[in-house]
């Protein structure tokens, strides 16, 4: 049986002050014509469920990494206090949004974004050209400007919270790509180091499993995380060396 392939949305932009912001706004509001229906193709959950999955695999490895001594990013730290808030915000867009209501909404009938809910496309240019930096009066205004051109309906507005939380959710998830793969060249450095500069024994080392799920063309992007690290454990290690044998020809003498 074959598996049934979802679309989503993952719009990139630059952050727009409130003047452009209003401007754009208005511009695809006269752009979008819009249909009765959205397609059940562009339903947002799979998406949302797989994004999910990967942001707990990457709090996993970072509370493993926490114990194991292993430093994490400032993202990393943001994603252990705040995990439970996504777990419970896709628990609820999960209800909210069956199927049946996706498809009730209006959707777009032209361009590239055919077929997906309306409100889930403004929610993603919203997010997308904001930086997540979402609070009530950006919002508002954004909302105020589109309408300037199109009218939302009240379902669409009630409704707008649950795909701003959805595409918010699709940035955390390319952020922890970054963060995920960027530990994993952690630990990696850490398992050299133990090997070849520590030679511990087999036995004692803490890292021993490296693993090996990045894709191949993703490590060309990450030979400066690893790099980066590998450097700042070789000078600490060299630091500790060198503290070591003068301690060592002072007490000697």
């Amino acid at each position: 049986m074959l598996k049934k392939v979802y679309k989503f949305l993952n719009i990139k932009g630059a952050v727009l002050d409130k003047n452009q912001l209003e401007k754009y706004m208005e511009k695809i509001a006269a752009e979008h014509n819009l249909q009765s229906f959205s397609n059940s193709k562009t339903y947002p959950v799979s998406r949302l469920k797989d994004n999910f999955k990967f942001i707990s695999k990457t709090y996993s490895v970072l509370n493993e990494h926490v114990k194991l001594g292993i430093g994490i990013y400032p993202a990393g730290e943001w994603l252990l206090d705040n995990y439970y808030i996504i777990d419970e915000t896709v628990k609820t867009v999960i209800k909210e949004i069956t199927p049946k209501k996706y498809k009730s909404f209006l959707g777009i009938a032209n361009g590239p974004y055919r077929g997906y809910a309306r409100v889930y496309v403004l929610a993603s240019e919203i997010v997308a050209y904001s930086d997540n930096k979402i609070d009530y009066e950006n919002l508002k205004f954004a909302i105020l400007a589109y309408q300037k051109n199109k009218t939302l309906t009240m379902e669409e507005i009630w409704s707008l919270q649950l795909f701003l939380q959805i595409a918010i959710i699709e940035n955390i998830r390319q952020i922890c790509e970054t963060i995920y793969s960027s530990q994993l060249q952690k630990y990696k450095v850490e398992n050299i180091v133990e090997r070849l500069v520590e030679q511990k024994d087999f036995r004692n080392q803490k890292y021993k499993n490296v693993k090996q799920d990045i894709k191949h063309s993703e490590y060309v992007q990450l030979k400066y995380p690893f790099v980066e690290y590998m450097s700042y454990k070789l000078k600490r290690y060299g630091k500790a060396r060198f503290a070591i044998s003068k301690h060592t020809r002072r007490t000697s003498k």
